[in-house]
């Protein structure tokens, strides 16, 4: 492919009368531009710096050049950009990244120079050609060695017959203890770019106790601060369960497998003649199971997320208030961001990082 001087001097009138035209299409013109500047013997890199760009795309755009003149520039649908690697690179890459998991862009482009003699300029263009190549950055996902996913599959079969057969007369609630701190937890957002954006911290380390459930028919909750986490607090909160429900025959409550939720007192509760709360378990190290884990996080983001509160006491009284309050008035808008759409956890399906 001629580099420079490829254009004759009719199109390259076309082209400059293009790229000046205050009418034509912003990116049409820029185009239009890029062409004329590497016929003047300006190379892709060069190009592509002064357009703010990266070098595959000034290479897409004068492939397009060749192939339809331009009616290829006019063509905004192309997929896909030049590759500076050839298919033997490509491949190598892939083996590379597949091994390897490279964490950065930069350390990719090191590869790629090292042994591809190739640099990326831009980080924009790097990242082009990786998505081209069915590559994407990703969070590893933190799962328990001591997942077994034959008790996941019990536990969820079980919960559907169970409410397959629940009568009126019956209910079902997920129960949890969380300990949010007095801090507030900065999270990206949308401003101005020339405007910079922070948010106060709190000075106080202080920690809130909470041993809740909630109901996901009714979006109903029941949330007690506690002093402390333990057999007298699941005592506490079973018994206010049982308060919320006076028409109920009996009270289907779910809970992790914290030993003060095993606890003898508890048994001992439990044991009376009276009692209207039976106690399931949910599987070890299955906390994608208990859908009240997803109304903590909820509750972060609409409570801890970049807010900052001046005393404990407004935190408190915030947190609080969205649980008790907040949820089971929202319950329809928040409903399907707690939910019992179980899933099972296969670690042997996970490529564990090492």
């Amino acid at each position: 492919m001629k580099r420079q001087g490829f254009l004759d001097d009719e199109s390259r009138r076309d082209l400059i009368e293009l790229a000046r035209d205050g009418s034509a299409a912003h990116r049409l013109a820029r185009r239009a531009n890029a062409l004329v500047l590497l016929d003047t013997g300006m190379n892709f890199a060069a190009v592509a710096k002064v357009l703010l760009l990266d070098e595959d795309t000034i290479r897409t755009w004068r492939l397009l050049y060749e192939e339809d003149g331009i009616d290829g520039l006019v063509s905004f649908g192309y997929e896909g950009s030049a590759c500076r690697l050839d298919d033997e690179q490509q491949a190598r890459l892939i083996s590379w990244i597949t091994e390897t998991l490279p964490r950065s862009t930069r350390a990719i482009g090191a590869w790629i120079a090292a042994e591809c003699g190739i640099e990326y300029q831009s980080r924009s263009g790097l990242i082009a050609l990786l998505h081209r190549l069915g590559m994407e950055h990703r969070k590893p996902r933190a799962i328990s060695r001591k997942l077994d996913p034959e008790k996941q599959a019990a536990f969820i079969k079980a919960y559907e017959n169970l409410l397959n057969q629940l009568a009126d007369d019956e209910a079902v609630l997920f129960g949890d203890a969380v300990h949010p701190t007095h801090a507030v937890r900065p999270v990206g957002c949308w401003s101005p770019k020339d405007v910079p954006v922070a948010v106060e911290q709190s000075s106080g380390r202080d920690r809130l106790n909470i041993h809740g459930a909630i109901d996901l028919e009714t979006g109903r909750t029941v949330m007690k601060d506690v002093l402390t986490v333990d057999a007298a607090s699941t005592i506490m909160l079973l018994m206010a369960i049982e308060a919320m429900y006076p028409g109920k025959r009996l009270i289907h409550v779910f809970l992790d497998n914290a030993r003060y939720h095993h606890a003898k007192l508890v048994q001992t509760w439990l044991a009376r003649s009276d009692c209207r709360i039976k106690l399931h378990f949910i599987p070890p190290y299955c906390p994608h199971l208990n859908p009240i884990e997803r109304l903590w996080g909820l509750m972060h983001r609409h409570t801890t997320h970049n807010k900052c509160y001046a005393s404990f006491k407004d935190f408190s009284i915030a947190m609080l208030d969205f649980l008790r309050s907040d949820v089971p008035k929202n319950w329809t808008t928040w409903c399907d961001a707690v939910t019992d759409n179980f899933r099972i956890i296969n670690p042997t399906k996970y490529r564990i990082l090492t």
